[in-house]
């Protein structure tokens, strides 16, 4: 077990692609343990936030819409891009008003995680918003169809491993949530 993992120094890049939402690039580099060269392609994305938004009931806010990765209607919790110049907090609370016109006072940074470090080069930042609250009609964008429901947060574990709950940066998400025995038990506590 006393490998050295190799690494790589990037020599130049070119951007290949502008998908607007995302661009690819093409990093031209060289491994620096004995100067191979090759190229790898890096998807460049924005930072994201998501948000395991809780009712003053324990009712948790989910989202569901179509992907069309999946080609499917998928259920998530409500998240996003966070903007140019924009704090991941600031970015939590407007995406969880806009895709589901729910707010609230309380938001707790549970961490962030790496969507796909292989080929992508952001992060996600999850969080926690307690006691939330409808204050608001939704705000989408031209491309999003987003259905709000709610689901009672004693059903969370059920819904992962019955395979309802898939998406693997919602399931970082109560991930996290759970390594946090605190603001876990405050999020499912009764009323």
């Amino acid at each position: 077990m006393n490998q050295k993992v190799e690494t790589w120094r990037r020599v130049r890049s070119k951007q290949i692609a502008d998908c607007r939402v995302f661009t690819v690039r093409e990093d031209f580099c060289e491994r620096t343990s004995d100067g191979v060269h090759s190229s790898f392609f890096v998807v460049e994305n924005p930072d994201w936030v998501n948000i395991i938004a809780v009712t003053k009931d324990k009712k948790v806010v989910f989202i569901e819409q179509f992907r069309h990765g999946a080609e499917e209607i998928i259920l998530e919790i409500p998240g996003g891009m966070i903007d140019e110049n924009e704090s991941p907090e600031t970015a939590a609370k407007r995406e969880l008003l806009e895709e589901t016109g729910y707010s609230a006072e309380n938001f707790v940074y549970l961490g962030k995680s790496a969507p796909n470090p292989a080929i992508q080069n952001n992060w996600i930042y999850h969080y926690l918003a307690l006691d939330c609250e409808k204050t608001a009609e939704t705000n989408f964008d031209e491309h999003e169809s987003v259905a709000t429901t709610l689901i009672d947060y004693a059903e969370i574990n059920e819904l992962i491993t019955g395979e309802k709950i898939t998406h693997s940066l919602v399931l970082a998400a109560f991930y996290r949530l759970a390594l946090d025995p605190k603001f876990a038990t405050a999020a499912a506590e009764k009323a």
